[in-house]
């Protein structure tokens, strides 16, 4: 598969450039930016999706009454004047809720193989997806469309550890799958359970204690939970620099445990935030290969 010449790296945005700086063009165009009844067009059954916060629609509908629907439906023709949604589903769910008559798309030609690589890639950079939709997502594009993981990464301008640590989420139990769909695991707690024969079980406690991450990385590798951990705090002596001593991870703010979080699923790799003030302290990053620090080194700017 010829990965430049698609430019699907860019996004659905740059995909749209040129068609959405023409005007709205009567319903009987082929091609290009159009309106049409919202009654001929239909779910994309490449959607990866599964979930839809309900919520979330009902502010969109709102928005879409008061505003309009700002941003166009990416579709495909069918066959007796129907249409296929090949991004924006939510968009087009939040306009039946606001009782729209007709909405602005974009008619591309499509075959079910871009249509697919199409909804999988504009949902997975948009951020949509929840951790096993993502990591699913993952699996068919390779399964389907020969992706590498390498190539897939650099694709999707993620980091190629992020992407093997997403994909292995698949190899979860069913129960477990469901604690992340329902948001009661969090991508770092599904890590440190991945490959373990008792992961349901040990799933089921950190959901039954309300255990954090690093609780659960300590249960997953059979150590105390009361073990403490290492932070940085403040000792101003010595002249007017700060001397390094050690508190427990128990005393951690809660802000810098969803940081310490949001970078390791972004990276794929551990972190540790150490606070010195509340203005100050150290990221710290570990790695487990010259694989993961050469991955480190180019997304900072450097060099293995």
């Amino acid at each position: 598969m010829a990965l430049a010449t698609k430019g699907l790296g860019k996004g659905l945005s740059a995909l749209m450039n040129d068609e959405l700086s023409t005007p709205l063009a009567p319903p009987s165009s082929e091609k290009g930016l159009q309106t049409l009844p919202i009654e001929v067009l239909q779910a994309g059954k490449y959607q990866p999706r599964t979930q839809f916060d309900e919520k979330a629609l009902e502010e969109l509908a709102a928005s879409i009454k008061k505003n309009g629907l700002l941003q166009p439906i990416l579709v495909r023709k069918l066959a007796k004047g129907r249409f296929e949604i090949i991004a924006g589903e939510r968009r087009f769910r939040a306009a039946k809720l606001a009782k729209l008559n007709e909405v602005p798309v974009i008619v591309r030609e499509s075959g079910d193989s871009e249509t697919l690589e199409l909804a999988l890639i504009e949902n997975i950079q948009r951020e949509e997806l929840n951790p096993l939709e993502e990591a699913g997502a993952y699996a068919r594009l390779m399964e389907e469309f020969s992706y590498t993981q390498e190539s897939l990464a650099k694709t999707l301008g993620k980091s190629r550890s992020h992407v093997a640590n997403m994909l292995r989420l698949n190899g979860l139990p069913a129960s477990v799958k469901q604690f992340i769909a329902s948001g009661e695991l969090s991508m770092g707690h599904a890590r440190c359970l991945v490959g373990l024969a008792n992961a349901n079980d040990l799933a089921e406690r950190i959901v039954r204690e309300n255990l954090n991450v690093r609780q659960a990385e300590a249960l997953a590798q059979g150590k105390s939970l009361g073990e403490p951990k290492p932070q940085l705090s403040t000792n101003k002596k010595q002249s007017g620099k700060n001397k390094v001593s050690f508190v427990s991870s128990e005393n951690k703010d809660a802000d810098i445990l969803q940081l310490e979080a949001m970078l390791s699923d972004n990276l794929g790799l551990k972190v540790a935030m150490y606070t010195r003030s509340a203005q100050s302290g150290e990221v710290v990053i570990s790695y487990e290969s010259l694989i993961e620090l050469d991955e480190v080194l180019r997304r900072l700017g450097g060099s293995a």
